[in-house]
C-alpha cells in the first residue's frame, strides 16, 4: 500500500498566493428571514473560496463542505461571519469568500382583482472575512418600463418591455430584501405581477403608459432612494431592457460608495 502523503499540503516553490481557491455551484439549502413570515427556507447556489498561501500546492476541496455541514439547520445568513471564520482555520487561510444566489418568494395581490400569487426574486448575498467582515446583499427584480420618446413621437400607443434591474448594497443597519425590492418597483413604469386577470392588465398597461421611463431614469430614481437611506453605505445599480422592438437591450449602471 502507498503511503498516504497529503499532497495537496506540500511545498510549492513558485511562491505565488492563490487569490480563491475552493468550490463553486454548490446547491445547498438555507433559511432566510422574511419581513412576513419571519423566516423562509430556500435552496442557493454557493460558491466557497478561501486565499491559498503561496507555500501550499493545493488546498483541501473535502473541507469547504465539511465546514458547511456544520451550518445546515442553521440560519445561514447569521452565521456568515463564523462560518468564513471556520472556513479560514479548517484551511489555514487568511481570507474565505462566499457567494449564494437563491430564489426569495413574496406573495403579491394583483391591482385591481386582489388575486394573491407568489413572485420570485433572485437575490444575493456575496461576504468576506480577512481582517473584517464585509456583507453586500444584493435583489434583481422585474419591473415594467415604457419608452418615453415612443410615447412622444407616436401617434397612438408606445413600446413597453420586461427589465431587469439588480441592486446591491453594504449596510451600517439591517436591511430587509423586501425594502430593496420596494425601492425599485417603485421606480419603474409598472411593477410585474405572477398573475392578472383582465381588470389587471388594463390597470397595469394604463400605469406604465402615465409612468413612462429610460432606463437611465430607473438607475437615477433608485440612486436618488438609496442616497437618502443613512442605512446604505455603498451601492450599485443595474438596471437592462429587454427591448420589445431592438435586437439589443438598453442598459444603465451607478455605483456610489457614500463613506
Amino acid at each position: 500500500m502507498k503511503n498516504k502523503i497529503d499532497i495537496q499540503s506540500q511545498e510549492d516553490k513558485r511562491k505565488v498566493t492563490i487569490d480563491k481557491v475552493g468550490v463553486k455551484n454548490v446547491r445547498y439549502p438555507i433559511i432566510v428571514e422574511d419581513k412576513l413570515n419571519g423566516t423562509q427556507n430556500t435552496v442557493a447556489d454557493l460558491n466557497l473560496f478561501v486565499e491559498l498561501p503561496h507555500r501550499y500546492r493545493g488546498t483541501h476541496m473535502s473541507r469547504f463542505l465539511e465546514v458547511l455541514n456544520h451550518f445546515h439547520k442553521e440560519n445561514f445568513i447569521n452565521k456568515l461571519p463564523e462560518f468564513l471564520q471556520e472556513l479560514k482555520t479548517a484551511l489555514n487561510a487568511d481570507a474565505s469568500y462566499i457567494t449564494m444566489d437563491f430564489p426569495y418568494f413574496i406573495k403579491k395581490k394583483a391591482p385591481v382583482s386582489k388575486t394573491e400569487s407568489l413572485l420570485s426574486y433572485n437575490c444575493f448575498f456575496e461576504a468576506s472575512l480577512k481582517k473584517d467582515f464585509r456583507l453586500i446583499i444584493g435583489v434583481e427584480a422585474p419591473i415594467t418600463t415604457l419608452c418615453p420618446c415612443s410615447k412622444e413621437i407616436s401617434d397612438y400607443g408606445a413600446h413597453s418591455q420586461r427589465s431587469n434591474v439588480i441592486v446591491k448594497l453594504t449596510f451600517n443597519k439591517f436591511i430587509w430584501l423586501e425594502e430593496i425590492i420596494e425601492i425599485i418597483e417603485s421606480c419603474a413604469s409598472s411593477e410585474v405581477y405572477p398573475l392578472l386577470k383582465r381588470v389587471d392588465e388594463k390597470y397595469v398597461t394604463e400605469k406604465a403608459y402615465d409612468n413612462p421611463a429610460f432606463v437611465e431614469d430607473i438607475v437615477r430614481e433608485i440612486t436618488l432612494k438609496l442616497q437618502k437611506d443613512e442605512r446604505v453605505e455603498w451601492f450599485r445599480v443595474e438596471s437592462e431592457n429587454l427591448e420589445s422592438i431592438h435586437k439589443h437591450n438598453a442598459y444603465a449602471c451607478v455605483e456610489r460608495n457614500k463613506k
